[in-house]
C-alpha cells in the first residue's frame, strides 16, 4: 500500500534507458515451458484473501520481515508461527488466500531459507499464495524495479522453487507507477517470456500506475491469460458518495472483471467505524460498502490490505498470544462482515 502518490524521479530519456536495461538485463535463465497456459476461465471469486505485511509497509532495503516473525527464526520456527497466523486468517475471516512480499534481499540472501517456510506453511493449509515484488525505500521508492541485476535472479529462485506448486501465484511487481503503461506492459511481457514454465493463470499482472487501473494491461494481447491485480483505496478521495465510489471502481476495471483481483483495498479498522450500517456522511463507510458490494456483483476476488500489519490502523487482525505462539484477533467485526459479503457470504447492509 502507498498512501502518498509520487511521480517518477527520472527524465523520459533516462527512464527509457532504464527500461531497456531492465528488459535486456535478465539473468540469462529461461525456465522451460509447460505444455499449456490455460486462460483464467473460472472468474476470480476463488481468491478470498488478505495481505500479511512487514510493519514497514513492505518497502525495505533489507529482508522483508512479516509482522510476528523474525530474521533469527529458523525454518521450523517460521513454519510454526506462519501456520498459526494462516490458521487465524481462515478461522477469523474465512480467508483462503494470502499475499506476501518479496525483494532481492529476502530471496537472494540467507533469510530465504527461513522465509520459504511462510509460503510452504500457507500452501500446506490449502491457501493460495500470491508472491509479489516490492521496491526499496528512500530514492528507490519511485515505482521502478530497483536493480535488474538482482531482480531477475530473485525471480529465477522463486520460480524454480514454486513453479510446480499450483497454489503459488507470481506477481512480478507491486505498484509499478514509475513506468508508462506501455513500458510496464513490456516488462510484464518480458517476465512471461522469461518464465514460460509458469502457467499464465498463475501470474498476476499489476495494473499500471499504483495498480490503480487494469484497462491497459487487459487490452495487451501479450498478457492474455493472466490475472490482473487492482488496488483501490478510500483515501484517494476526501469524500465520495456510495454511488461515486462504485462508478470510480468500475471505471478502473472496465470490462476486465473476469480477470481482475483487487489484491489491495482497505480502510481504517481500529478507529471504531461501523461498516455494517449506512452512513452517507462518512467517506470510508461509503467506500467499504461500495467496493464490497461491487466485488460481489462482478464476481471478483479480493485480498484485503492488510490482514496483519503491526501498528497499521487498517489492519483487520492483530497479534495476540506469545511471540513463539502467535494468535490473531479481529479488530473490527463489521469490517470482517464486509469481507465475508464481498466473498459471497453474509448479509447485505440494511439501507
Amino acid at each position: 500500500m502507498r498512501k502518498t502518490p509520487g511521480g517518477s524521479r527520472l527524465s523520459p530519456t533516462m527512464r527509457a534507458a532504464f527500461v531497456a536495461l531492465l528488459i535486456a538485463g535478465t539473468s540469462g535463465t529461461t525456465i522451460a515451458a509447460s505444455p499449456a497456459h490455460p486462460a483464467p476461465n473460472r472468474g476470480t471469486t476463488q481468491f478470498k484473501g488478505v495481505n500479511w505485511a512487514d510493519p514497514r509497509d513492505n518497502y525495505a532495503d533489507d529482508a522483508v520481515v512479516l509482522s510476528g516473525l523474525s530474521t533469527t527464526d529458523t525454518y521450523a520456527q517460521t513454519y510454526a508461527k506462519a501456520t498459526r497466523v494462516i490458521s487465524g486468517f481462515r478461522k477469523n475471516l474465512g480467508a483462503n488466500t494470502v499475499r506476501l512480499p518479496i525483494n532481492p534481499y529476502t530471496v537472494n540472501g540467507s533469510y530465504w531459507k527461513s522465509y520459504r517456510a511462510v509460503i510452504d506453511a500457507a500452501s500446506a493449509q490449502g491457501f493460495k499464495v500470491i508472491v509479489s515484488y516490492w521496491e526499496g525505500t528512500g530514492a528507490k521508492k519511485d515505482g521502478f524495479i530497483d536493480d535488474p541485476a538482482t531482480f531477475w535472479p530473485m525471480w529465477d529462485t522463486v520460480v524454480k522453487a514454486y513453479q510446480h506448486d499450483r497454489r503459488v501465484y507470481f506477481e512480478p511487481m507491486n505498484e509499478p507507477h514509475g513506468y508508462t503503461e506501455t513500458e510496464w506492459a513490456d516488462i510484464a511481457a518480458k517476465w512471461l517470456a522469461t518464465y514460460p514454465s509458469v502457467p499464465r493463470d498463475r501470474v498476476f499482472v499489476s495494473g499500471a500506475g499504483y495498480n490503480d487501473h487494469v484497462t491497459s494491461v487487459c487490452a495487451d494481447p501479450r498478457l492474455k491469460g493472466t490475472y490482473l491485480s487492482l488496488h483501490h483505496y478510500g483515501f484517494w478521495k476526501d469524500y465520495a458518495t456510495y454511488d461515486q465510489w462504485v462508478a470510480d471502481l468500475k471505471a478502473r476495471i472496465g470490462d476486465c472483471a473476469g480477470r481482475t483481483v483487487a489484491d489491495e483495498f482497505g480502510a481504517p479498522m481500529t478507529t471504531g467505524l461501523d461498516y455494517d450500517k449506512p452512513d452517507a456522511s462518512d467517506n470510508f463507510v461509503n467506500y467499504v460498502q461500495a467496493v464490497t458490494d461491487t466485488f460481489r456483483e462482478l464476481k471478483m476476488g479480493s485480498v484485503y490490505w492488510p490482514g496483519l500489519r503491526t501498528d497499521d490502523t487498517y489492519s483487520i487482525q492483530t497479534l495476540t498470544g506469545s511471540a513463539a505462539r502467535p494468535s490473531l484477533a479481529t479488530t473490527n467485526q463489521s469490517g470482517a462482515d464486509r469481507l465475508a459479503w464481498a466473498w459471497g457470504r453474509g448479509r447485505p447492509v440494511q439501507k
